[in-house]
């Protein structure tokens, strides 16, 4: 078997202690050991060489992820919150062979064929697809982990790691957060990078225990809805010492500390990251003993780059670097060395690159705190971390006859909402919602049109609010119709208390 993190666990590690638990399952090292290096073994046995994971949170998704790494296969976690367009396209442009699952999904990916008896398996997972190739795909060397970005495009990106750099985020991670053998409770999904590498190795690294209840225990469905009674209670059960959550997340727990839940005694880190949190809302989130602290980071850097400590942290910043990492500002630009990825999947032009330029306009403080204060290019990511580009949106809104302007908003929101102008006056809200609804089925939740509301003219040079050639004015429109933005936020908040 080949180093994997069962090989960087400390050596004060009780090999007999519960390390893994979902539901009623409670699994310590050695057991969870065992059973990986014997998913390793099967999936050797049947020429798996290139395995996608499509599973819910829980014991199975924690072992397959971890049987890949022993041995030495590469691991492609499917978010269950792509559309269904989206995975065939993460299944084929990683080339994969093997495809495991805890649910038929055949109708998803119909070239396939099912293996239905291929020895051991986890009790859960017992769906063992084996595709065939369509084409050779080249991976970078050392890539043993493919992580799909939610894309800012319809098309998302595969950014190839090797086990080393995963390792070294996770024990990175572990020494400068130091909670000792800390109770982690993973609310985010586990095809998430962060809560895949923060959630799961760095607290394993750490002496501690992993608790990753399915999504629907912990409230979350898709990539951005949320059941805010359903994850308090999940929290109360477990009393975890550690949460990882999206800006989202952050606010609704501390909206609910403000208006008398109890927030756990047993809480001592709560990392936030996926999106820019305003200070005011970490202030208030401490002012309700939820110690909550803003990090920075990439896929492309195997996901944190930089984050606050109870020890060292400072307002407005997203923290100081990890240790293995180094971060500079080039032409405003966050630009990272030290945890590069390999590249990007079947593009050898961005293979072997040493440094990250981010995209990110930001800044370093005296004291090396970053500090992120925008995004060169018009990418939004909403407050549930979902990265998307408003362009590609707009471009399905405007794809049939019935719009010919329309401009989405949702950059620190928790979903997107669209300002549109239609082709022809003729056009009733009818007709207008029908076609939203239609463009909304084939995309995925985090990119769909929540609420919307009439223009009442055209957007263009006579108003300030488009060029000659009609490309938008985005702060412009949003400053002169940020009265009906914030309209169309608080109605959707209203129906959905109601």
């Amino acid at each position: 078997m080949s180093a994997n993190l069962f090989s960087r666990m400390r050596s004060s590690c009780s090999s007999n202690a519960i390390a893994l638990q979902s539901g009623s399952t409670q699994l310590s090292m050695s057991d969870l050991q065992s059973r990986a290096e014997s998913l390793a073994a099967t999936l050797q046995q049947i020429g798996a060489e290139r395995v996608a994971i499509y599973a819910n949170n829980g014991v199975d998704f924690v072992i397959a992820d971890l049987a890949c790494q022993c041995a030495a296969l590469v691991a492609i976690p499917l978010p269950l919150f792509f559309s269904a367009e989206q995975i065939r396209h993460a299944v084929s442009s990683a080339g994969v062979d093997t495809i495991i699952a805890d649910r038929d999904i055949s109708s998803i990916i119909p070239e396939s064929r099912c293996a239905e008896s291929v020895g051991p398996l986890p009790s859960a997972v017992d769906h063992i697809y084996r595709l065939q190739a369509e084409r050779d795909v080249a991976l970078p060397d050392s890539t043993q982990k493919i992580t799909f970005t939610s894309g800012t495009t319809g098309t998302p990106k595969g950014v190839c790691l090797s086990t080393e750099q995963q390792l070294v985020l996770a024990e990175s991670l572990a020494s400068v957060i130091a909670l000792d053998a800390p109770k982690h409770l993973c609310v985010l999904p586990l095809s998430t990078l962060l809560e895949n590498l923060a959630g799961i190795y760095a607290p394993l690294i750490a002496g501690g225990v992993v608790i990753a209840p399915p999504l629907e225990e912990v409230g979350l469905t898709g990539s951005s809805g949320l059941d805010l009674n359903q994850w308090l209670s999940c929290i109360d059960h477990h009393q975890p010492n550690s949460l990882i959550l999206v800006p989202e997340m952050l606010i609704a727990m501390t909206q609910a500390a403000e208006a008398g839940w109890p927030v756990p005694a047993s809480l001592q880190f709560v990392a936030v990251g996926g999106g820019k949190v305003a200070a005011e809302i970490l202030s208030r989130a401490h002012d309700v003993n939820i110690p909550a602290y803003e990090g920075y980071g990439l896929s492309e850097c195997a996901s944190v780059v930089s984050l606050n400590l109870p020890a060292a942290s400072r307002s407005g910043s997203a923290g100081l670097p990890l240790p293995h990492v180094n971060v500079a500002i080039e032409n405003s630009e966050i630009v990272v060395r030290g945890s590069s990825f390999l590249g990007y999947v079947d593009q050898p032009d961005t293979w072997g690159v040493d440094e990250v330029r981010s995209g990110d306009i930001g800044r370093l403080d005296e004291d090396g705190f970053v500090y992120v204060e925008g995004r060169l290019k018009n990418q939004m990511i909403t407050s549930f971390g979902r990265n998307l580009s408003p362009e590609w949106v707009e471009s399905e809104l405007l794809s049939g006859p019935i719009l010919r302007q329309a401009v989405v908003i949702g950059d620190d929101r928790p979903y997107c909402v669209a300002l549109v102008f239609p082709n022809d006056p003729s056009f009733t809200p009818a007709d207008i919602s029908i076609w939203i609804e239609s463009v909304n089925s084939r995309l995925p939740d985090y990119a769909r049109i929540c609420n919307w509301t009439l223009l009442p003219a055209s957007l263009g040079e006579h108003n300030g609010l488009a060029t000659q050639n009609g490309r938008l004015k985005r702060a412009a429109i949003e400053k002169a119709y940020q009265h009906e933005i914030e309209s169309l936020y608080d109605i959707r908040q209203e129906a959905s208390a109601q």
